[in-house]
């Protein structure tokens, strides 16, 4: 193994969206078994601390791969395209302008005390995550179109904290 490697070598998975969960969960165990520092506890110093990097490198690989959201920044890291996600002028403004009815939405059901409502909202949102989610393996895996992958990415960042919001706000009204 390689340190400079990418996540998705270190693992031994295509570097692609789409991934075998499945597989993915079983590479990071099987590494996670030859290197964790359990195994090194009667070794030296040096081997010790190599484990410890070693563990902390798959671990980082897989928490990184497992979410699809993760994956999709770091692929966009690998191919050297910038996100853009510090730059709220590279979404469409009608975009945004739906954002902000959502989150005015979510904030009404929040202060009606809603539930129902909140529960409808996320069931929507859920939905038009995982429609953008199939979208960007198309963008990514087909047709290798980073600036539609990029555009993708920035909305599921908005969503994502969207759908948070929103689990934030049921389980507060749950208690």
């Amino acid at each position: 193994m390689d340190f400079s490697d990418d996540h998705f070598a270190l693992l031994g998975l295509p570097r692609a969206f789409r991934l075998d969960t499945t597989l993915l969960d079983a590479r990071y165990r099987a590494l996670q078994a030859e290197v964790h520092p359990d195994r090194f506890a009667n070794a030296g110093d040096a081997e010790r601390r190599l484990s410890l990097q070693w563990s902390t490198r798959i671990n980082e690989a897989y928490q990184t791969l497992k979410k699809p959201l993760p994956r999709a920044r770091y692929l966009l890291l690998l191919a050297n395209y910038d996100v853009g996600a510090e730059n709220n002028l590279a979404m469409p403004t009608d975009f945004l302008i739906e954002q902000m009815e959502w989150r005015e939405t979510v904030a009404d059901a929040r202060a009606a005390r809603d539930l129902h409502e909140l529960e409808r909202l996320h069931h929507r949102l859920k939905h038009d995550i995982g429609e953008i989610y199939d979208e960007l393996a198309v963008t990514f895996d087909e047709q290798q179109d980073l600036v539609q992958s990029a555009d993708r990415v920035r909305r599921l960042m908005f969503l994502e904290k969207l759908l948070f919001e929103i689990d934030d706000a049921i389980a507060a009204l749950e208690t």
